[in-house]
């Protein structure tokens, strides 16, 4: 099953530096994830300015159980970057499949 993940990071101040301290490692999860198939895209929410304060990302499973387990895994978890992260079964619109064909 696909799954739209939001995930949203702290808004203290400290926020913006365990972000940039947990990149290379939640970059490298999800690059394995990619690579298995798991992670079908993904990238950085923004605000206005431009900065980076969240994650978006569109994710295959077998189980939810599976999705969560990367969820509680992924180094932006562990590092407490994400402070809030929703979930939503998700499906592409039939007209748009040509427009995302992964491998």
């Amino acid at each position: 099953m696909r799954y739209l993940v939001l995930a949203w990071d702290g808004d203290d101040p400290d926020a913006p530096a365990r972000r940039l301290k947990a990149r290379a490692a939640h970059i490298a999860c999800a690059s394995r994830l990619q690579a298995e198939g798991h992670l079908l895209v993904g990238g950085a929410l923004l605000d206005d300015d431009g900065n980076m304060i969240g994650t978006a990302a569109i994710a295959d499973f077998a189980t939810r159980d599976e999705l969560d387990q990367w969820i509680a895994t992924d180094p932006y978890t562990t590092e407490g970057v994400w402070k809030k992260v929703s979930v939503t079964p998700y499906r592409v619109a039939e007209h748009y499949t040509h427009l995302y064909q992964p491998d």
